[in-house]
């Protein structure tokens, strides 16, 4: 199964870059014995739409033909690093060729684009600048692998 982070703004060369890169080159390493990945971001500019209706727009653009979408959203389930893990192995066992994480602007996703996602998942109630959200989501994909691996890069 491909992963796909799909998100608005573009990151330049730093840190979060270089930890979502790191992130992303093992899970990709990891994932590849377990049917999983790679894990593919697609960045869409924000400066081509500044609404979130426009912005929606653009992530239709982006998502892959068929895929199924989990918007990151404040209001979403929240799941542990074993759970999410879970779901993946759910979704992936299913016979899901393409699962989509999609990340919003600042202004969020549009209420009509979040309602026809097929999950929603959040990182708590707190409020995160985006590139952190793709840091932690990179993480966790990556954490999501070792765990269905039985790697001991997950401790309990």
């Amino acid at each position: 199964m491909r992963l796909h982070i799909c998100a608005i703004g573009r990151l330049r060369a730093g840190p979060e870059r270089a930890l979502i890169d790191d992130y992303l080159n093992r899970f990709d390493r990891a994932g590849r014995a377990l049917s999983l990945g790679p894990c593919s971001e697609h960045e869409v500019d924000d400066r081509k739409a500044t609404t979130p209706a426009a912005q929606a727009r653009l992530l239709e653009r982006a998502l892959p033909a068929g895929a199924i979408v989990i918007a990151l959203d404040e209001r979403g389930d929240k799941a542990d690093s074993r759970g999410f893990a879970q779901m993946l192995a759910a979704r992936r066992d299913s016979g899901c060729g393409d699962l989509a994480f999609v990340i919003g602007g600042a202004d969020g996703l549009e209420p009509e684009f979040r309602n026809r996602a097929q999950g929603l998942l959040s990182f708590g109630p707190m409020v995160w600048p985006h590139a952190l959200a793709r840091v932690m989501l990179s993480e966790q994909i990556y954490r999501a692998a070792t765990i269905l691996a039985g790697s001991p890069y997950h401790r309990d």
